[in-house]
């Protein structure tokens, strides 16, 4: 899979901003079979503090959107459920510390980010929000 510019923007920050010393894109679990079929968009590895960060990066500029807004989140908290299985399964003995991204460009307030609030150690990172943020 191709990895896109909001991929590689979220790579940058992982980098430039929280120090990790490897960035790798679209990262697929080993041995093949259904959990193969999963692709983590970003993860980042910071050695010095045993840090990995988990980053799902949706790029939908006009809003996001997967069919209805329940199935939106369902989607992500799925999404965020596999991120926590990888962890689990490949990234417990070295990375006791673990950060799990959301990222989007817009994301209408409302039900979507109300239901995603919810969704334990799940962090929203919606590029508007942090606009709106720096013109205050």
């Amino acid at each position: 899979m191709l990895t896109d510019i909001g991929e590689y923007i979220v790579g940058a920050y992982l980098q430039l901003i929280l120090e990790c010393d490897v960035i790798d894109y679209n990262v697929r679990p080993p041995g093949g079979g259904v959990h193969g079929l999963a692709e983590f968009d970003v993860i980042g590895f910071d050695f010095k503090n045993n840090t990995a960060y988990l980053c799902e990066v949706t790029t939908h500029i006009r809003g996001l959107s997967y069919i209805n807004n329940k199935a939106t989140v369902e989607r992500i908290t799925e999404k965020h459920n596999k991120q926590k299985w990888y962890a689990d399964n490949y990234l417990s003995n070295n990375f006791q510390s673990r950060r799990y991204m959301f990222w989007s460009p817009v994301v209408p307030r409302g039900y979507i980010t109300q239901e995603l609030a919810k969704i334990p150690d799940l962090e929203l990172v919606i590029m508007a929000n942090i606009k709106r943020r720096l013109q205050n």
